[in-house]
Formats: C-alpha cells, structure tokens, sequence
C-alpha cells in the first residue's frame, strides 16, 4: 500500500509562484508513474501534469503548459509540481497521484493511489 502526502499549498497572489510536493511511502516510488490533479469547487476533478517511473517523460494539461513543471526525486521518493503565473482560476484542491502503470495517464481512472490533496488559492 503506498500512501500519498501533498504539501506546499496556500494563497498567493495571481502572477505568483507555488511549489507543490507529494511525498510517497510504502511501496517503490521509483517504479510508479505519478500524476497531479485538481478539482475547484463545483467542477470535475481534471488532469494538471504527470511523469513516468523514470521521469523521462511527461505531460501537461493544456491550461497548464509552459507555466508548470512536474519533476521527480526517486532517491527521495518525491513529486514536485512548480507552478509560476499563477492564475485565479488555478484555485482548487490539488491531489497527487500514483499509478502502477509507471506512465503519466491523463484519465484518474488509471491511478491506483491518491493523497489527500492541498488547497491552493489564488487571489486576483
């Protein structure tokens, strides 16, 4: 059983910057695609980013591209999402998740585990 923990949400001013990071134990990282999510208030949850088992390959959600960056840290069994340019409509609750499939699938039916997620806010 792996289990999930985000941290780094919080307020920030539109324009700003956040770093999220989901931290995993209990099963080996290294061998789990990982996924970020989000869902605001009254909306489906919706795919953000993911990367691979390696790391080698990722992707983004349009909304997303070119303002958010997901990474990885195997040796310290951590995801990161840095998110610069931050929008109001980027306010929500964002989930990380973990796939044995070991790619970045964009339907969260694929992920076999989920954190509980981290609000981020952004104010204009």
């Amino acid at each position: 059983q792996v289990q999930l923990v985000e941290s780094g949400g919080g307020l920030v001013q539109a324009g700003g910057s956040l770093r999220l990071s989901c931290a995993a134990s209990g099963g080996t990282f290294s061998r789990y695609g990982m996924g970020w999510f989000r869902q605001a208030p009254g909306k489906e949850r919706e795919f953000v980013a993911g990367t691979s088992w390696s790391g080698g390959v990722t992707n983004y959600a349009n909304s997303v591209k070119g303002r958010f960056t997901i990474s990885r840290d195997n040796a310290k069994n951590t995801v990161y999402l840095q998110m610069n340019s931050l929008k109001p409509e980027d306010t929500a609750v964002y989930s990380c998740a973990a796939t044995r499939g070991g790619v970045p699938y964009i339907d969260p039916t694929g992920y076999d585990y989920w954190g509980q997620g981290t609000q981020v806010t952004v104010s204009s």
